[in-house]
């Protein structure tokens, strides 16, 4: 039944039945059809047990979750006229609410479904790190990294641990240690840990005896640092002039107009200047860089700016500024290059070392004394910093795992000793661990199922002689692995994999084992162990910078519980 319009009516019953009301109160919206059926369900809202509020809530809390907003928006005007233009019979819930109640429920479930994907994981790999917020709130994180059994690699964050005690090698430990025990995983599964050289970290991970991996990224930047102040005496008036122009021009609006104009004038890219960030690895390159490109345009302004002539570089300075950046600049890639988190990075540690050492800091011919002792020092740092024997296996593992590599970055001696140690640990997992029954698995699939449980399409046409040979050839040669030794297999297969031919660098190595696994079962799991490790910790450098958009000053108040939930979702929600 449709109502009937009535003009220059102003009773509220109209407004009632959906006639939005004029400045005189009367109906104003009389072209459009209203019928008692759909005036009614205007004003019903929906119930808070029914399936489109919880639907709606849901969606409006993973926004605030995955987008990182303050609770404080579902109490703005506007967000409320927003999703009552969308649907006018949701109420939006209070602030109290979406804190208290739902994301709690959304971290509980978000939370269930990691446990389900984690709990059966053979091995996996972690980085950690410290922060502190705005308001000098002390966190630990945790993430780990493993491969599935699609051969994909995964990360997940787990922890933005609040730990309020000095920190000492002790205190790390053990919340380390309660961390990895809260999600149920097992140590014994823990291939390495990747972190920075923190005394501290370092001391805490070599009481628990896990594996450890010094972080690529910090050894870089550390290697960098070492190389600048060696020669400091040359290096500190340039670099410190960079920094004291980089200031200049991105404090002043008028600045930064006069630069832009200079830089139409002398066609030079619009592009601004770069700060050096201590805590972002490369930042003291690009800005080297960026003021040397810019040189023209700055020069064009501080001609006029006799308040900041002082600033205007000597040709000395841009001597020293030149050789500071051919030094530093074949390494500005890398960092950026294994900080990756969806792609195996470990094991191109090792030959990036090796052309880093070997090509990039070898002294060129037209390298000047003070780049030649840059790159020394720097090549001296990141040999002392990957010195140690065990780390220096680790790296041998991983690249020769990696079928872009293989054995072709070892010589013969350290090529022996590591296939040594890889059959030994092949031996050392267990049955499930070391992939036996993976061969049988294959064979039931290539010959079309398992001989007691025939297919529908077997069952239907008559069995051919090449059927039966086919399942007693399965069953000889089953029989016949059994009865060889576990060494000499092992021993064999790895033989086989290091003697074909490297695939291209290009290639994902996943993809390679995904579709070789069944020919390498026992070398498989050996790769799904160890390419999982992270070269850089730089999992637990996005996870702060996420942190540091929740835990802002202006919401200093939040609860390091609380900022532990939404430092997960926001990392974690699809």
């Amino acid at each position: 039944m449709e109502l009937v319009s009535k003009p220059n009516a102003t009773a509220a019953v109209w407004e009632h039945f959906g006639f939005k009301p004029n400045d005189r109160g009367e109906p104003l919206n009389l072209s459009e059809p209203c019928t008692i059926t759909g005036a009614f369900s205007r004003q019903t809202k929906y119930k808070q047990d029914s399936a489109n509020w919880c639907a709606l809530t849901d969606s409006v809390v993973r926004l605030i979750a995955k987008e990182m907003l303050p609770f404080s928006i579902v109490e703005k005007p506007a967000f409320r006229r927003m999703l009552q233009t969308f649907d006018s019979q949701y109420e939006l819930p209070g602030r109290t609410y979406v804190s208290q109640t739902a994301i709690p429920q959304l971290y509980n479930s978000i939370k269930d479904d990691i446990l389900n994907e984690i709990k059966d994981i053979q091995f996996f790999s972690a980085t950690t790190d410290m922060w502190s917020s705005s308001n000098m709130t002390p966190y630990m994180s945790l993430t780990i990294h493993y491969i599935s059994a699609d051969w994909s690699l995964h990360s997940k964050c787990l922890e933005t641990r609040y730990v309020p005690d000095n920190h000492t090698a002790d205190t790390l430990g053990e919340n380390l240690k309660s961390a990895v025990a809260d999600w149920g995983l097992d140590e014994h599964k823990l291939v390495c840990i990747t972190t920075d050289n923190g005394a501290n970290i370092v001391a805490a991970i070599r009481d628990l005896g896990w594996p450890w991996l010094n972080c690529f990224g910090h050894n870089l930047h550390l290697a960098v640092s070492h190389g600048l102040d060696s020669n400091k005496d040359r290096t500190a008036r340039a670099i410190g002039l960079c920094k004291g122009l980089v200031n200049t021009f991105n404090l002043s609006w008028l600045k930064r107009r006069d630069l832009r104009k200079a830089q139409s004038e002398a066609n030079l890219p619009q592009h601004s200047l770069i700060l050096d960030v201590v805590t972002r690895w490369g930042t003291k390159q690009k800005m080297v860089e960026r003021v040397l490109e810019q040189l023209p345009a700055i020069r064009r302004v501080l001609v006029e700016d006799k308040k900041h002539s002082h600033l205007n570089p000597t040709w000395q300075d841009v001597a020293v500024l030149e050789s500071i950046n051919a030094a530093m600049k074949p390494l500005a890639d890398f960092t950026e290059i294994l900080s990756g988190e969806k792609y195996v990075t470990v094991s191109s540690v090792k030959p990036v070392l090796e052309l880093i050492k070997d090509d990039l800091l070898s002294p060129g011919p037209d390298d000047t004394t003070l780049t030649v002792s840059i790159k020394q020092n720097m090549c001296r740092v990141l040999t002392e910093k990957y010195s140690s024997p065990a780390i220096n296996v680790l790296l041998r593992k991983a690249t020769i795992l990696d079928p872009r590599y293989r054995g072709s970055m070892e010589e013969a001696g350290a090529l022996d000793d590591v296939k040594h140690q890889l059959v030994q640990e092949l031996l050392d997992l267990g049955p499930e661990e070391s992939g036996e029954g993976t061969s049988g698995e294959s064979c039931g699939k290539a010959t079309g199922g398992n001989e007691d449980e025939p297919t529908a399409a077997a069952l239907t046409k008559k069995k051919r002689l090449s059927d039966l040979l086919q399942n007693r050839r399965a069953r000889n040669l089953s029989q016949a692995q059994a009865a060889f030794p576990k060494r000499v297999l092992a021993d064999a297969e790895l033989t086989k994999f290091l003697q074909e031919d490297a695939i291209d660098a290009s290639c994902d190595p996943l993809v390679w084992w995904h579709d070789n696994q069944r020919r390498y079962p026992l070398m498989a799991k050996l790769a799904q162990k160890y390419m999982c490790i992270c070269a850089t910790s730089t999992s637990s450098e996005r996870m702060f910078s996420t942190a540091g958009n929740i835990a802002t000053p202006e919401r200093s108040c939040l609860k390091p519980h609380k900022v532990n939930m939404l430092v997960f979702l926001a990392r974690n929600l699809p």
